[in-house]
């Protein structure tokens, strides 16, 4: 079976969106610290997260998802950054970024970041469930899939992952497929920022063992 559209648009999208990092002359820079955290869960993650400020988060134009590129101690990145369900945000530093930047868990970091415009919002990953859905859905939700925005395809991901239960998930999947084939373009009744339906929140940071 030949591949969703989703994923042409994603590839086009990531290559578009691989571009040039914040320069710290420009005004829209947010500048801030923030510690590494190692997650609680899951046990064994190679990856850290930190969380924004609350003066950092305060300057982002929403309180959900935002995209942003920027610098973490010097080090260019490119990165969504998830809400945390209390009006702020969330940053996951993956293992490659970490090392490159020469930090760890427990170190304090440097940020630069901007928000991107949204004519230059890179492609989310779609889960393999996702594209199983689409690929046996019929041709119009796949074309109705492929012709929304990514920032629409990033929310219908958000609304489905956010769900707690296999069984909630599975059951949105088929929901968004019925949405798109009814010209839907964008998940109803979806808190995007996790404050009010309290489904979103920031990892919960793995005890020190040393106390630190």
């Amino acid at each position: 079976m030949p591949k969703v559209a989703a994923t042409n648009a994603g590839k086009i999208g990531r290559s578009r969106a691989a571009r040039r990092p914040a320069r710290s002359s420009d005004s829209d820079v947010i500048r801030f610290e923030a510690k590494l955290n190692r997650p609680a869960h899951p046990t064994g993650a190679t990856w850290t997260f930190l969380r924004l400020t609350k003066q950092a988060s305060a300057k982002l134009r929403s309180r959900s998802m935002v995209s942003v590129e920027g610098t973490l101690n010097g080090r260019p990145f490119q990165a969504t950054l998830e809400p945390d369900g209390q009006g702020g945000h969330w940053l996951k530093v993956d293992q490659k970024l970490g090392e490159s930047a020469g930090a760890r868990a427990g170190d304090v970091v440097s940020l630069e970041i901007r928000a991107l415009p949204p004519e230059r919002e890179p492609e989310p990953q779609v889960p393999a469930d996702v594209q199983k859905a689409l690929a046996a859905a019929s041709a119009h939700v796949r074309a109705a899939w492929a012709g929304i925005t990514p920032i629409a395809r990033r929310d219908f991901i958000h609304w489905i992952s956010s769900a707690k239960q296999a069984e909630t998930r599975a059951r949105r999947i088929a929901n968004a497929c019925d949405m798109l084939a009814k010209g839907k373009r964008r998940p109803c009744c979806f808190d995007r920022s996790g404050m009010y339906d309290k489904s979103l929140s920031c990892p919960i940071a793995a005890v020190d063992p040393a106390g630190e």
